[in-house]
């Protein structure tokens, strides 16, 4: 770059500075973690090992009988194993969900109970019937009747199908996808691009916050402030006569030429706003200042255009400086320099006086200066910067540039200033809100410890009087590594939890900190970490998060690829409303939980207790199904849309393991199912006395509506409809309407529904089971709904902590739960994936059933060949003969089969025994074994020598006439292969 080099070193592959950053990437599945690697690779050996044992047992059994069992490989061979490595490697790893994965399990749960009740109910409307018709009534079963014995039998199927339909939450999975886009499409206003989904979730849970100084926290705009020049230290910048017309002319000079060419100070675009910065922040801060200082820099410029430079040493990491020489009119080269003052001041051995002349700057000199100008200006949270520059004379010779130690000596100081990048505005109380919530900032930045301490105090980050720490890079690594240079865990654990500060940090510190942070065992609870990032550099710590959040403006196109989110104004508050959002995705899911499973709850006990006391119903299927949409399909869009409040950044973080049903959750369910069937049953049972009509109960086949139905129906609606309003808090609040109209969504559905409800009974007529009702009878179903709310008043009242009984529900499925078997699979997985993981097991018990069925097929055809081969159809050569099949062992039924894993390994030791005993000849009739006495093809089979002695003993009978046991067969006809095999 600069034209300098002698020598030219690349790093290539892993080693260059782009290999570093893509092997924490991950290539992405490892993330760079080998210990890990190492780890979840010894476990898979270990359960590889005992399974191969098992396979190397069956096989010596096998052989040890002379080849005589059909040996079959286990399925989960080394073969096998690898494909499905390689399998596995080859997927695209999927998104995991914390709310998916128990939502996942709950509504397996929720269906499987429903399915046995919807069973349970349509197996006693049965046995009802037929012990009322057939033993009861002592009727006999006339053939005429037949027809209409089959259409009570499908009105019993059909009320069970309905049950299982309201109990099964469908709703569920369109619950959390419709919170989830609603969120992000509003999170997109509030400065948020939302790239994975799950992201915005996440956040609800996050514990801590990893964010950038510059541009995050602050605006990223920066600005002289301060400045110490001609021996005087100005607290703001000073009026240009007040400087010595020597120093200020060399000054601007030298911040014209040293500063890029790129950099610019431009007009606002509007009107009355601020000049617009253009390029490198802390070069637009020295141009600013010498526009404020009432001096044109673009005029120098001008005058001197770039490619007059006689050389410029650029700014990097080492030098922490930049320097351009001039060469001057007369031979002679002046050399203008900028960079950290502390290393600066080190090479400076003169600074200008008052006078505009220089004077000898000695050591005790430059001590004196650090602590009374450059402390002081660091400790207010402001960069200081040096500028300097040296003559060569032309009496010296021309110097030799590429002796850079040399170069950069001897240098007259002419100013230090202190630039100032203010803080946002709304940043402090966004850090409170934060804090409030549970949620631990820690700011990490390149800048020198004294400027982050001072910006974190007045972020609010530290606070007076706390005992948080702040590093700088170098002490966070001598203190988390070993002698021999490796990072421990122990020794992260010990500095993360006070840490606030890490200062002087490079990309790599960012993403071992945020590493040990999730890693760590310290707290029970495992951290949620957020983390911001801009840079290239920032790319793994990004990734590494389990939210990482790239800037919109000043980010990379590779920190944006990594990232989970985007912010598009580069805004620390932002993060903050994100977090709000994740919040209300989680609460809105359990809003809608909690209405959804009041209303489960209600449906299908009304349901089976109505359909086994009066053999009928009392909301027929089609309402049935109307419920269901209201509680599935229109509850979901209403609840999952509610926006999110400050009240939601008062408590702590819930966590990974919280259940998604709270025991004030549950109290509400169960206190709301308590009145809805209270009334429910109130109104079946005595209904008609109460309104004076006609009874429902115990009507014909294809009797016409009734009113008593009706009014069941109607009221078990309204009540679900004022529920609905009560099911917004699900904390125990008591102002159910708080904010109602702030979503015209939730209003809209609930009024809309009442209007179809309106239409249904007036004039659904016999579709939808209704008569239509009078003004009275719809006062009293309203006034009855409306007891809903009065309820949820007196549930409110009673304190959860005295209902010792309620329990939580909703919980994730943690790795304890899971058998070793499956273990091993989900070792590369941070979430289990509770749907795939039901679907698989679905799937293996399938093919295993069909794998079986074949095998067994093909074993009794084999058998069936044989014994046709003794009755005189002789195929020496035939492949499907037993004889041969043995004589052939390299031939083997899994070789055309899928190797399909074994869900539990236990199954093929129980399995081994029933195997031999269907491998003897003793089972050679045509009929296939039963599936229950059948073996999995992957237990190999070994029958014991006595076992096959007596099966040629109880075969005898198989045999053509004349030949038994006892005489020997001529050698190498079938018959001798077949005892010789045996």
């Amino acid at each position: 770059m600069e034209g300098s080099g002698r020598m030219l070193v690349s790093a290539v592959g892993v080693n260059s500075q782009t290999g570093i950053i893509f092997t924490l990437l991950g290539a992405g599945d490892d993330e760079g973690d080998e210990e890990e690697k190492k780890e979840k690779e010894e476990k898979k050996k270990q359960r590889k090992n005992k399974k191969q044992d098992g396979a190397v047992e069956n096989r010596k059994k096998a052989k040890a009988q002379d080849g005589a069992a059909m040996e079959m490989q286990p399925l989960n061979s080394d073969e096998g194993a690898d494909a499905e490595d390689k399998k596995k490697a080859n997927l695209p790893k999927k998104e995991k969900s914390v709310l998916q994965g128990k939502l996942t399990k709950l509504a397996v749960q929720i269906g499987k109970a429903g399915l046995v009740m919807s069973a349970i109910t349509v197996i006693i409307l049965v046995v009802l019937f037929v012990v009322d018709t057939f033993w009861i009534q002592n009727l006999p079963w006339i053939k005429e009747c037949t027809p209409i014995y089959i259409q009570f039998f499908v009105k019993f199927f059909i009320i069970g199908v309905t049950v299982l339909v309201v109990a099964v939450p469908e709703g569920l999975p369109l619950a959390v996808t419709i919170s989830l886009a609603y969120s992000v499409k509003k999170m997109m206003k509030d400065n948020n691009l939302v790239r994975h989904l799950d992201a915005c979730e996440t956040m609800g849970n996050a514990t801590a916050i990893c964010s950038d100084k510059t541009g995050t926290l602050t605006m990223n705009r920066m600005t002289v402030v301060q400045a110490f020049m001609a021996e005087k230290h100005y607290r703001k910048v000073p009026e240009p006569e007040s400087v010595p017309s020597s120093i200020l002319d060399m000054l601007i000079l030298g911040i014209a030429v040293n500063c890029a060419y790129t950099t610019k100070i431009m007009p606002p675009e509007k009107e009355g706003g601020l000049p617009r910065q253009v390029g490198n922040k802390t070069e637009c801060a020295l141009l600013g200042f010498s526009v404020d200082l009432k001096r044109d820099y673009q005029t120098i410029r001008n005058e001197i255009p770039e490619e007059k430079l006689y050389k410029v040493y650029t700014f990097n990491s080492v030098r922490k400086s930049m320097s351009t020489v001039l060469k001057m009119a007369d031979g002679s080269y002046r050399m203008f320099s900028k960079g950290a003052s502390e290393i600066l001041l080190k090479k400076c051995y003169k600074i200008m006086t008052a006078n505009g002349e220089s004077k000898v700057f000695r050591p005790r000199d430059r001590d004196d200066m650090a602590k009374k100008v450059i402390e002081p200006m660091a400790s207010e949270g402001l960069r200081t910067i040096c500028l300097a520059y040296r003559d060569f004379p032309v009496s010296d010779g021309e110097p030799d540039w590429d002796n850079e130690n040399d170069i950069l000596s001897g240098l007259t100081c002419l100013c230090v200033v202190g630039i100032e990048d203010p803080v946002r505005p709304e940043v402090p109380d966004a850090i409170r809100k934060c804090q409030r919530a549970g949620i631990t900032v820690r700011m990490v930045t390149g800048d020198n410890i004294n400027t982050a301490r001072a910006i974190a105090t007045k972020c609010g980050i530290l606070l007076p009087g706390d005992d948080f720490i702040c590093l700088e890079g170098k002490e966070f690594n001598r203190r988390i590594r070993n002698e021999k240079g490796e990072i421990e865990q122990e020794r992260i654990d010990k500095i993360w939890p006070k840490l606030r500060v890490l200062a002087r940090s490079s990309p790599t510190d960012k993403h071992t900190l945020v590493k040990g942070i999730i890693d760590s065992t310290v707290i029970e609870q495992r951290q949620v970490v957020a983390v911001t990032g801009d840079g290239t550099n920032d790319g793994p710590a990004l990734k590494k998060a389990d939210v990482g959040f790239a800037m919109g403006i000043a980010g990379t196109d590779v920190a944006k690829e990594a990232s989970d989110i985007i912010l598009t104004d580069d805004n620390f508050s932002s993060i903050v409303k994100a977090v709000m959002w994740g919040r209300n995705v989680y609460d809105s899911i359990s809003k809608f939980l909690q209405f959804q499973l009041t209303v489960n709850v209600v449906a299908v006990i009304v349901a089976f207790t109505g359909a086994c006391i009066t053999q009928d119903s009392p909301l027929k299927a089609v309402q049935m199904l109307w419920v269901n949409l209201i509680m599935d399909t229109f509850a979901s869009l209403a609840l999952a849309t509610e926006p999110p409040t400050e009240a939601l950044l008062l408590r702590k973080p819930y966590g990974r393991n919280k259940p998604l049903i709270s025991r004030t959750m549950m109290k509400n369910i169960l206190g709301q199912g308590v009145y809805q069937l209270v009334i429910i049953f109130s109104l079946l049972f005595a209904g008609e006395k109460v309104f004076d009509i006609d009874s429902g109960r115990n009507t014909p086949l294809h009797a016409p509506p009734s009113e008593h139905y009706t009014i069941v129906f109607n009221t078990f609606v309204l009540m679900q409809l004022f529920n609905e309003i009560n099911a917004r808090k699900i904390h125990g609040e008591r102002n159910v309407f708080e904010g109602i109209f702030n979503n015209l969504i939730f209003c809209s559905i609930v009024f809309g529904t009442f209007i179809i409800q309106i239409v249904i009974v007036q004039f659904g007529g016999k579709p939808f089971s209704c008569v239509a009702l009078t003004i009275d009878q719809w006062l009293w179903c309203t006034f009855l709904g409306f007891g809903s709310l009065l309820w949820g008043q007196v549930i409110s009242s009673i304190p959860t902590s005295r209902l010792k009984f309620l329990k939580t529900a909703g919980h994730g499925t943690q790795k304890e739960e899971i058998p070793d078997e499956e273990l091993e699979e989900l070792d590369d997985m941070d979430e289990i994936d509770h749907a795939e993981r039901e679907l698989r097991r679905g799937q293996i018990l399938w093919f295993r059933g069909l794998n079986r069925i074949q095998t067994q097929i093909r074993v009794v055809n084999a058998f069936r060949s044989s014994i046709s081969l003794y009755e005189g159809l002789e195929k020496p050569e035939s492949r499907s003969s037993i004889h041969n099949f043995m004589t052939h062992p390299e031939f083997r039924i899994e070789d055309s089969e899928p190797h399909i894993p074994l869900i539990d390994d236990t199954d093929a030791e129980d399995d081994a025994p029933t195997k031999r005993n269907s491998a003897s000849p003793r089972n050679t009739s045509p009929t296939p074994p039963s599936p229950a006495t059948a073996a999995p093809p992957t237990a190999p089979v070994s029958p014991s020598l006595n076992q096959n002695n007596n099966a040629v003993e109880s075969s005898n009978h198989l045999l053509p006439e004349g030949t038994k046991s006892g005489t020997p067969s001529a050698p190498g006809s079938p018959l001798h292969s077949l005892e010789t095999s045996l």
